[in-house]
């Protein structure tokens, strides 16, 4: 079966006075473990991998792996705009013992579908680890089809798509066509439940940060095909799932982390910022109002 199945979350990188956290990220990692879920995505968006230097990334990856000791899949965030450096990082993914690499459309290049198909195929055949696509237009600006997906499907190694776009359209056309034991996971919180119940295998979630019992209960139901408890279960996380979002993604989530207690500090790298006054405030408000304060 495809490894890439449930509440996978994509961990924060914790940072005191600019530096990695190394004792914060393995206090987050139990916690997510203690919460249930099923798999653990370091150095994606959520992450900050594009202001991590390239020896960060490494030590992010390789602690991630340590700590997690084979307990759940580690599915290692490793693309970037250039195809060298994909290769790069996916290879030192491979050697440090991930069990898979999740590689985003090149942001700010532009490439067409034929270059989109060329560059992970590319990736796929230098380095032989299972890879999950992950398609976020509205953060690269370019957007992989369906077609290409499908096409990228009968690439060996190429086993899934994080789909963070919102449209289950797209996710239904995906999933149509491409093969039954490829992955299709959302990369937004608010769809996963509807993405898992059309066939999809879960989610890549930033509220799991916080909530990782939550989204594991949610995909857990969904994919036993209990609608009535995740609709119960997405219905209670809603309020939370839109406060991480109350600004750019991860700046809510890892101001909650460090209002919880989870790490020392949750500011993150420039040219993020922190959350103004208002927009902390009626986040507060929610983690309040659910229990999580």
């Amino acid at each position: 079966m495809n490894p890439f199945r449930g509440a996978f979350v994509a961990i924060v990188t914790p940072f005191v006075d600019g530096q990695l956290d190394e004792q914060g990220l393995k206090d987050l990692i139990e916690y997510q473990i203690a919460g249930g879920i099923h798999g653990i995505v370091p150095c994606g968006t959520t992450g900050e991998s594009a202001t991590l230097s390239h020896a960060e990334h490494h030590r992010v990856v390789e602690l991630t792996i340590e700590t997690v000791a084979g307990r759940v899949p580690v599915l290692a965030g490793t693309g970037s705009n250039s195809t060298s450096e994909t290769i790069e990082l996916t290879r030192h993914a491979k050697e440090a013992g991930a069990d898979g690499a999740l590689v985003i459309t090149p942001y700010y290049n532009k490439p067409s579908q034929e270059g989109l198909y060329q560059h992970f195929k590319s990736v796929a055949e230098a380095v032989d680890i299972p890879m999950v696509l992950y398609n976020v237009p509205s953060r690269t600006s370019i957007d992989i089809t369906a077609e290409t997906v499908a096409r990228c499907a009968q690439v060996d190694n190429i086993v899934g798509i994080k789909e963070a776009t919102a449209d289950m359209n797209r996710a239904c056309d995906v999933i149509g066509r491409c093969p039954a034991d490829f992955a299709v996971m959302s990369g937004d919180d608010f769809t996963s439940m509807s993405l898992v119940l059309l066939g999809g295998t879960g989610v890549i979630s930033v509220t799991a940060n916080v909530s990782p019992k939550g989204m594991s209960d949610l995909i857990n139901a969904a994919l036993a095909g209990d609608v009535a408890k995740a609709r119960a279960v997405q219905y209670d996380l809603f309020p939370l799932m839109g406060a991480m979002f109350y600004d750019t993604n991860p700046v809510p989530a890892k101001k909650t982390l460090e209002l919880m207690g989870k790490i020392k500090s949750g500011t993150p790298r420039q040219p993020l910022w922190q959350m103004n006054a208002d927009a902390e405030a009626r986040m507060t408000a929610v983690l309040k109002e659910k229990g999580l304060l």
